[in-house]
């Protein structure tokens, strides 16, 4: 998934600091973000069995879905492969990040979460300020939300289970209100008797802007039907406004630059996307970009057909 822009700057190697040694809180940092980043935020020396594989990953977007299907599934085994060093995990994890931008199929999921899962199990990471570390995170959403099998026997597994079962409970309870871009307010328990999809989003996120069209057919298709797409962006109304007339979208964008609802959320990655039924329940929710077809699965979940 996308990462939110950040920036860390860091002035040492991976071959500079002693294997044992490695600061756990810097390299859960790497974790988080994009394969890309990492590379331009530290000198990560790969080895020659690795860099082939960042570059890979690094080009997956470029790939025609059926391509990059098949070769994230072999990437996964690829990286099985690999000796056990802290770039395998930062590979493993980085795959799995990229692994849910779409529908490329259940065969795929398994080998991804469980190449994570074993990265996992050979260098294991300890929490920073009480919260599981990015690659537990991950491969916990891999099995919650794609239903794929992943066994760990590991604390910080099982903390990162119990978190996202923490964050739906308050997602499920959740309020706000905000304005959309021609300044009408929206607030989410107003809206019981409808579906409702929240999806959010920025402007410079790829997945996102691939999504885009799926959701306006599916909001034209369902609106009379009672479905509302709310899409949240925390960008200024400025950046917003030129894009969603370029992109021609007719739901309502909401903005929080202020990052409140966000936060409210627990959004670290996007696009992120939460359908609630006519009752205000959650009914279904992603961790990712969804297509069409998966975009229907999460409404009839929510009751809407």
């Amino acid at each position: 998934m996308n990462e939110i822009q950040v920036s860390i700057r860091l002035q040492t190697t991976r071959s500079s600091l002693p294997a044992a040694g490695i600061c756990v809180f810097v390299f859960a940092l790497l974790l988080a973000l994009p394969i890309a980043l990492q590379a331009q935020e530290q000198k990560i020396v790969w080895s020659d069995r690795e860099k082939p594989i960042a570059g890979q990953i690094s080009g997956l977007r470029a790939l025609p879905d059926d391509v990059r299907a098949r070769t994230t599934k072999n990437l996964a085994l690829e990286i099985r492969q690999l000796p056990v060093t802290q770039n395998k995990l930062l590979l493993a994890n980085s795959l799995a990040r990229l692994s849910t931008e779409g529908d490329f199929g259940h065969d795929m999921l398994q080998e991804v979460a469980t190449t994570l899962a074993g990265a996992l199990r050979e260098q294991p990471i300890h929490a920073e300020a009480g919260k599981p570390p990015g690659p537990y995170v991950e491969l916990a959403e891999l099995v919650r939300y794609e239903r794929v099998q992943a066994s760990l026997d590991d604390p910080e597994f099982s903390a990162a289970v119990s978190k996202l079962e923490a964050d739906n409970a308050l997602r499920d309870q959740a309020d706000f209100t905000l304005t959309d871009l021609d300044g009408k307010s929206w607030t989410l328990k107003d809206l019981r008797g409808k579906v409702v999809a929240l999806n959010f989003w920025a402007t410079w996120c790829p997945p996102c802007r691939k999504e885009m069209p799926d959701l306006e057919a599916l909001y034209r298709q369902f609106k009379e039907q009672g479905l509302v797409i709310l899409a949240i962006s925390d960008e200024s109304a400025d950046k917003v406004r030129p894009f969603i007339a370029q992109q021609q979208v007719t739901y309502p964008i909401l903005l929080d630059p202020g990052r409140k609802v966000n936060e409210l959320f627990e959004i670290n990655g996007i696009p992120k996307t939460f359908v609630y039924d006519r009752s205000g329940k959650l009914a279904a929710q992603s961790i990712d970009m969804r297509t069409r077809r998966q975009f229907l699965e999460m409404l009839a979940q929510a009751g809407l057909k």
